[in-house]
């Protein structure tokens, strides 16, 4: 068995997407001050972090584009963990692959942007007809290692992510390292903790091979 990882690490104040503020990392309880409280040679640190739910390596569930979608905690394991995946390579959905029951994953080579300006402008994205293609044929989640699954015109449509929220398909976006998977013959993790009313949150996904 081999795991990959296929997330983005999560740094101070790093930018995810343009207008996205980055996250910011403190201190609850410092180690010096656990001394205090704890017996003699036992110490802790307990962090904090405040963020945008939209950073890093995020899962969409269909509530971060509908009111009445369901959030974080209304998305069952079985659309998030341990799917049967397949690697795109580039943003067309090929005619004749199965997707029935998987996670259908874009690999774009735009993750080697990732840190500099040029991962802003330009990205690669899938198309309305694609995400319907998507639906119709039964993928359960669709992923990309690109700024948005969408392209991003300001103030544009997001038909893909409007037809597969729609249809309950969680969307995983900014993902790295697709190069290192196989075609098909893998399994997909990406599965966000449970937070009730929230539609989008970081996940580390990976596969297993």
């Amino acid at each position: 068995m081999t795991l990959i990882d296929l997330s983005h690490p999560i740094t101070e104040g790093m930018i995810t997407y343009p207008g996205i503020p980055g996250p910011v990392l403190g201190v609850h309880l410092s180690r010096e001050a656990s001394r205090e409280i704890y017996a003699e040679g036992t110490e802790f640190f307990i962090g904090t972090i405040t963020m945008a739910a939209n950073t890093g390596t995020y899962l969409d569930s269909p509530s971060h584009r509908f009111a009445d979608g369901a959030d974080l905690s209304g998305l069952p394991l079985e659309k998030l963990a341990n799917l049967e995946g397949v690697v795109v390579k580039g943003t067309e959905l090929p005619g004749d692959l199965d997707v029935t029951g998987k996670a259908v994953l874009f690999h774009t080579g735009w993750d080697t942007h990732w840190g500099t300006d040029a991962y802003f402008t330009g990205h690669p994205s899938i198309t309305g007809e694609t995400a319907a293609a998507l639906v119709e044929r039964g993928a359960v989640l669709v992923g990309i290692d690109s700024l948005n699954i969408d392209a991003t015109p300001p103030k544009g449509e997001r038909p893909a992510h409007t037809t597969l929220l729609a249809a309950g398909v969680p969307i995983v976006e900014h993902l790295t390292n697709l190069g290192a998977l196989p075609s098909s013959g893998f399994r997909f993790h990406a599965a966000p903790p449970l937070v009730v009313g929230m539609g989008t949150f970081p996940v580390r996904a990976y596969a297993v091979l």
